[in-house]
């Protein structure tokens, strides 16, 4: 049968482009459809926003800083609507970029909603398109849990085009959103809380990590309230809420920003009707070549509900590609080892496992750890220290996890995941010169184990 595409994939996001653009640059007929933002979450409403906000919260500790290096100024004053107008300036670039992206590939951008009519037709709006297989990359939803009131908070999708800045903000979740805002809101000089029903926020991450991390915000004034589950948010004037904890106290705030989750975003897809196999969550079930349970349709990104990073939908997109459009043996990512980064300040970079996950798996393990106060605070008087860790298996010495919390985990930790993707052992890690002085040199530096447990 002669269909319209080779593929037509429902997504614009950084998975759905990237297997479109790759998809056609091997010959394929392909379409994609898209009903809100080219680019997806991560350029619209996540990675490239939240990190230009990260950016600018850190200006107000950079002036303070200064002082003890010989600068010597008054305190500038800070424009939340010249940060937001320029966000959106920047990710209107971003727009264009993916839909030139997009259109020099030669795939067909369709505006509108898609709805699978059967395993080989697509409606986008009053149009059908059929094609040889299909793509699903919709992406994910954040979510707000059913309380009274919780249509007077708002998502981190709303938070990037706030009207006002708010002189009083609730942050609610645990995750790494909640964790960045709390950053993002305090550094710009609101008062914030953070409130989370958990004992302690993160959850997946390094303990001793989590601990850290929670010790340094509360040093930046954030008011974080573990083990807190919030009742009902209250209006008390149009621009005022009233949150509702259990055990009948609250607290005010200008603004109220749920941050407990995002679902997988297969809502009004047709899915069920076609028998696609989903999970409790609504993601999209897949096998490791990522084919759902309806032959022809596939799935990849945060609509599969696995690892909601963008640089994985990307790899998984590259091995969807791969796999139907060339004659290469079939690839699938491995997310053992996925270098991660928390933009909360200071900074989380991990990758590999947790000490935890390490010693559930091997027993006993061998840990390197050590924390400090960076260079750059014994001038500016900051209290603020950096943790560096290292878990090593004790039989091969294998590297087998690396957690820091500091300035530029991230960067730093981009290249010890290399490190460990190419099976590095304490011993490669010994034998490396350090560049001094740096914070990164202390992961080549570290001599003596902590006394396993």
């Amino acid at each position: 049968m002669q269909y319209d595409y080779d593929l037509f994939v429902i997504g614009a996001g950084s998975g759905g482009v990237r297997a479109s653009r790759m998809a056609a640059a091997q010959g394929a007929r392909v379409a994609v459809a898209e009903s809100t933002y080219l680019g997806g979450t991560c350029v619209n409403v996540g990675c490239v926003p939240k990190k230009l906000f990260v950016y600018g919260s850190h200006f107000a500790e950079e002036f303070a800083d200064a002082r003890g290096f010989g600068w010597d100024s008054d305190r500038p004053t800070f424009a939340w609507d010249t940060l937001r107008d320029n966000k959106t300036r920047e990710i209107e670039r971003l727009n264009g970029v993916y839909g030139n992206l997009l259109a020099q590939a030669g795939v067909h951008l369709k505006r509108g909603r898609a709805e699978l009519v059967d395993d080989h037709r697509i409606r986008v709006d009053d149009q059908i398109y059929s094609a040889g297989r299909i793509l699903i990359a919709t992406g994910g939803w954040p979510v707000v849990p059913d309380i009274p009131g919780r249509e007077l908070a708002i998502t981190s999708n709303e938070a990037f085009y706030l009207p006002q800045f708010p002189e009083r903000v609730v942050i609610v979740g645990g995750g790494y959103i909640a964790v960045e805002f709390a950053g993002i809101f305090a550094g710009l000089g609101a008062a914030t809380t953070l409130i989370y029903r958990g004992p302690l926020f993160l959850r997946g991450f390094d303990d001793e990590v989590r601990a850290f991390v929670a010790n340094e915000l509360r040093k930046k004034g954030i008011d974080l309230r573990f083990s807190t589950d919030v009742t009902q948010i209250e209006a008390r004037s149009p621009n005022q809420r009233r949150v509702h904890l259990e055990g009948g106290e609250w607290i005010d705030a200008d603004t109220v920003l749920y941050a407990t989750g995002r679902v997988p975003n297969t809502q009004g897809l047709g899915l069920e009707r076609l028998g696609v196999a989903l999970n409790a969550r609504g993601g999209i079930r897949v096998d490791e070549h990522y084919a759902t349970s309806v032959p022809g349709i596939y799935a990849i990104g945060d609509v599969i509900d696995r690892v909601q990073l963008t640089p994985v939908a990307i790899a998984e997109a590259m091995c969807i590609v791969n796999n139907l459009f060339t004659d290469l043996p079939p690839r699938s990512v491995n997310y053992e080892l996925i270098p991660t980064a928390v933009f909360c300040q200071p900074t989380i970079g991990t990758v590999g496992l947790t000490e935890q996950d390490a010693r559930a798996r091997h027993g006993d393990v061998d840990v390197y750890a050590t924390d400090f106060r960076p260079m750059k605070h014994t001038l500016s008087g900051r209290d603020e220290r950096t943790l560096m860790k290292l878990i090593v298996h004790p039989a091969t010495q294998k590297v087998l996890g690396a957690h820091m919390v500091g300035p530029e985990a991230g960067e730093i930790i981009q290249g010890i995941g290399v490190a460990l993707t190419a099976g590095a052992t304490k011993a490669d890690f010994d034998r490396t010169i350090g560049i001094h002085p740096t914070a990164a040199e202390e992961f080549v530096t570290l001599r003596t184990p902590r006394k396993s447990a």
